[in-house]
């Protein structure tokens, strides 16, 4: 597993690094962090895959998916591009929506530039504005990309295009379709050009520090999203207690299966009725989808056992919060 610089390693400054080896990079390289904001579900984590080419942050149609700042890399032969994948900038209802938008607010303040998603097939809502009056007083470049150019043609692009430039004073605006592959490049050198020259932050071939567990959690969580009731995704963590390696057969060539333990919360007895279903079938489902993506992400074969449990109103209980790490 790749050892990754600690944050403060980071602010420390490169001779907190030496002892890492990073190998040796051109006089003109250059490394920086962007945050990626928006409102929910205009396509950030979509983005946020593309660029760094391998699945780090978890997709869905519903809104407010993402929980924590997902931290990224990309690398190329000119720079390292380390995003920072934040969760939808929101109008709070509970105490878990509050902590999220401090999250958005705290990553603006770490970053070297930052990427404001606006989706192309949706008119500019207030919720685009609100954020765009917020990155005012970012004293960073600020990059407007017009996500989800795919779904329109050039008589409702252009227009949005427009419609975005005149909400605030970018320093580019790119249009692009992560989901096709579409100007992602594009979008990536951009980015470089406002990134300051650097030693790489993190080892070239890296390209997420989220913890395995984390990872894990947040396959089940997606894989537990897909056809939920609208009210149900808000109330659904996931939690990993433990992973335990078996122990290996004689004349065994794979790795040992891993065995993981995890729990799954809902705020109320009747959800926990849906997320289980019928004889356990809901269950059993998103056991088998999210263990492929499990599987690929860690290269070993795993056995997930999972328990819905009842934690009534966990998204306004400080202390549950804190034991999810929210």
């Amino acid at each position: 597993m790749t050892d990754f610089p600690s944050d403060e390693e980071l602010m420390a400054g490169p001779s907190a690094v030496e002892g890492m080896s990073l190998p040796q990079t051109p006089e003109d390289f250059v490394a920086g962090f962007a945050t990626i904001v928006g409102r929910p579900n205009v396509g950030k984590s979509t983005l946020t895959n593309a660029i760094v080419g391998k699945k780090i942050a978890i997709t869905s149609m519903r809104p407010e998916t993402t929980r924590h700042t997902v931290r990224g890399v990309h690398t190329s032969d000119e720079g390292q591009l380390v995003l920072l994948d934040t969760p939808g900038y929101h109008r709070p209802r509970t105490l878990l929506g509050k902590r999220l938008n401090d999250q958005v607010r705290e990553a603006l303040t770490q970053v070297d530039l930052v990427f404001f998603c606006i989706p192309a097939d949706q008119k500019i809502g207030p919720g685009d504005r609100f954020i765009a009056r917020e990155l005012k007083s970012v004293k960073v470049p600020v990059i407007a990309v017009v996500t989800k150019s795919d779904l329109v043609g050039p008589e409702r692009l252009l227009p949005q295009i427009d419609a975005v430039s005149k909400l605030g004073d970018w320093a580019e605006i790119v249009p692009t379709s992560a989901a096709k592959g579409r100007q992602v490049d594009d979008l990536i050198s951009v980015a470089m050009k406002y990134l300051p020259k650097s030693m790489p932050l993190y080892p070239l071939d890296a390209k997420s520090d989220e913890s395995d567990n984390t990872m894990i959690a947040e396959f089940i969580r997606e894989a537990a999203l897909e056809g939920m009731r609208e009210e149900l995704p808000h109330s659904l963590a996931v939690q990993v207690e433990e992973v335990i390696e078996r122990k290996p057969v004689k004349g065994q060539k794979k790795p040992p299966l891993l065995d993981i333990h995890v729990n799954m919360y809902v705020e109320r007895d009747s959800q926990k009725a849906i997320i289980i279903g019928k004889g356990g079938s809901r269950l059993k489902w998103i056991g088998s989808n999210a263990r492929q993506n499990i599987e690929e992400y860690l290269n070993r074969r795993v056995y997930l056992d999972l328990h819905v449990r009842t934690a009534k109103d966990w998204q306004s209980d400080p202390k549950m919060l804190g034991r999810l790490g929210l």
